[in-house]
């Protein structure tokens, strides 16, 4: 018999932990080789660890909303034959852990439980159990600067912080980053809009109270810190898209026969946007702080809605790199699969502007919230048949012409007017030349 090490695997190029959420096997169980073990949940997704090796589950290390390290050894699989080498990451790991365990031992006396519930920000398992043995209060804790990942705390951060009260720092907040010397007075205002409560809100007898899922938390969350972060403005334009709406209905059939998918017009827009964000890559960027990151691939993130109705955002790689075969492709298996809940973490990573389809839904337009750390989204309305005014050398006439509404939403920080106005209206004008003719 040997004793194979069953690690948290690598998920995506960042994404460092993960929380789990249930174990699919129990100790004394029989497992075979790419069979399920556990469940796991990111900041993004939720998916499966499956086994390399076929066994025997002899040990659980975490339990059930645990967080745990990329790498991490987080079960025991005896196997049979010889030994499996595997390299001893829990070893490694064991100072840190004993330190944090030091640390939170130290202030058992304080102890103060606290409600995480009244918080719009999201903290990680381990941030929280850290923050309730160390009686560190929910103000306390939304007041730390965290120099994770999109501003969350960390646990570097918040025994940083839990040391800095130690020494008589009394309530002031960790920085990741050097001070602002000349103007206090933002970071005051920050904390007192952050920390500041909602409305108590009365029950009546006949209500039924839910609490949110998980994913809904963070949606919250993510939702709540973008209007806080980006200065959200909007431009509209309507877009006649009666050609494509006539070439689609000419081929969808034999599109779907020849390449056995359905085609939509998802990736029709999609190609669209990928080639004005390519004439204007000054949408294809990122704000850290007081430095722009201009980003050199064009990753388009497509909003989809979830059966139980959530939201997720996986994201087609080098979407200026595929033609509308490919790009069909992409929308179609990203889309199926977080229908099913098969996404991969790094599905939903690396995104650099995103498309949402609130036409799907019967909406005319819509306003909606910028996914941070991008600069922009765009949401496409429903397409309708309206009466329009067309221009021919013999005059004008009315006539039926299939129409949408285009809604930019951007990040008037560091996108004026100019910039948001010019990079919808190209999208429009790549759409409205659609060729009825072409081949696909």
């Amino acid at each position: 018999m040997a004793k194979f090490e069953l690690k948290l695997p690598k998920m995506g190029e960042s994404v460092a932990e993960a929380t789990i959420t249930n174990w699919l096997k129990n100790v004394g169980e029989s497992i075979a080789a790419d069979e399920a073990v556990l469940e796991i949940a990111t900041d993004k997704v939720d998916s499966e660890v499956p086994s390399e090796v076929s066994g025997t589950l002899v040990e659980i290390l975490f339990q059930v909303d645990d967080v745990v390290k990329v790498g991490q050894t987080i079960a025991i699989i005896e196997t049979e034959g010889g030994a499996v080498e595997t390299p001893k990451i829990a070893d490694v790991a064991a100072p840190i852990v004993a330190a944090v365990e030091k640390t939170i031992e130290v202030a058992k006396e304080t102890v103060v439980p606290a409600d995480f519930s009244t918080s719009d920000k999201f903290f990680s398992p381990l941030v929280k159990n850290i923050a309730k043995e160390e009686g560190v209060s929910i103000a306390e804790l939304e007041s730390i600067s965290g120099s994770g990942k999109e501003g969350r705390v960390t646990k570097e951060d918040i025994i940083k912080y839990v040391g800095s009260r130690k020494l008589g720092a009394g309530s002031q907040p960790s920085q990741s980053s050097q001070p602002n010397t000349q103007d206090p007075k933002p970071n005051t205002q920050t904390v007192q809009t952050t920390t500041s409560k909602a409305q108590p809100v009365s029950v009546n007898g006949g209500d039924e109270i839910v609490e949110m899922d998980r994913m809904r938390k963070l949606i919250s969350g993510y939702m709540m810190a973008s209007v806080q972060t980006s200065a959200h403005v909007q431009s509209f334009i309507e877009v006649d898209v009666t050609n494509i709406v006539k070439w689609r209905d000419k081929v969808k059939t034999a599109f779907e026969k020849r390449e056995g998918e359905k085609l939509t017009y998802t990736p029709i827009f999609m190609e669209a946007v990928a080639k004005a964000i390519k004439d204007f890559p000054g949408m294809n960027i990122s704000v850290d702080g007081d430095y722009i990151i201009k980003r050199k691939n064009i990753n388009l993130g497509m909003a989809a809605a979830l059966p139980n109705g959530n939201l997720i955002v996986p994201v087609i790689k080098n979407a200026d790199q595929l033609n509308l075969v490919g790009m069909a492709k992409a929308v179609n298996d990203l889309g199926n699969r977080a229908k099913l809940g098969k996404l991969k973490p790094d599905d939903t990573q690396g995104g650099t502007y995103t498309v949402t389809n609130v036409g799907t839904f019967g909406s005319v337009f819509g306003t909606p919230i910028i996914n941070q750390p991008q600069v922009g989204i765009l949401a496409l309305g429903a397409i309708r048949k309206v009466p329009a005014v067309i221009e021919t050398p013999e005059g004008d006439f009315i006539g039926i012409r299939q129409k949408m509404f285009l809604s930019h939403s951007y990040d008037h920080r560091v996108v004026d007017g100019a910039l948001g106005g010019s990079f919808v209206k190209r999208v429009a004008e790549y759409l409205e030349a659609f060729d009825a003719n072409r081949e696909y």
